[in-house]
């Protein structure tokens, strides 16, 4: 178990999603993998200069949750073979929640796959890695 747990810790790390919009840290917490927005290129909404909320939401109670700390990724469990299953991807520009996989494709790359029921029918993004200075 110990082994899994290490080799599941290669997702841990700040990632770049392919729109290069956002950064997303993912770390361990109890057993189970979660990530947060840690950076925005645009952290200010433009019509009032106050930090991007969750305006999208469906849960009208959430809507003004600042994005910048919002925790999209959810609940990933390590399969083993580079792959974690078992969790939860929230799209802020649409409001929706996706069940997704995570693939390691390398050191630096991974494939997020958001669905709905199932998996063929879904969109898959490449993540990059960032290398952040001590």
């Amino acid at each position: 178990m110990a082994q899994d747990a290490d080799e599941g810790d290669a997702l841990i790390g700040v990632w770049e999603p392919s729109h290069g919009k956002a950064r997303i840290k993912i770390d361990r917490i109890a057993g189970k993998y979660y990530g947060k927005i840690v950076w925005l290129r645009e952290p200010n909404d433009p019509d009032n200069g106050k930090p991007k909320v969750d305006k999208n939401n469906p849960d009208a109670s959430m809507r003004e949750v600042p994005l910048r700390g919002y925790r999209m990724l959810k609940d990933f469990v390590y399969q083993g073979n580079g792959v974690w299953e078992e969790g939860t991807i929230y799209d802020p520009e649409n409001g929706k929640t996706y069940n997704c996989e995570i693939k390691l494709k390398d050191d630096n790359t991974i494939e997020i796959r958001g669905y709905i029921g199932v998996k063929t029918f879904g969109r898959t993004d490449v993540w990059k890695r960032l290398q952040l200075k001590k």
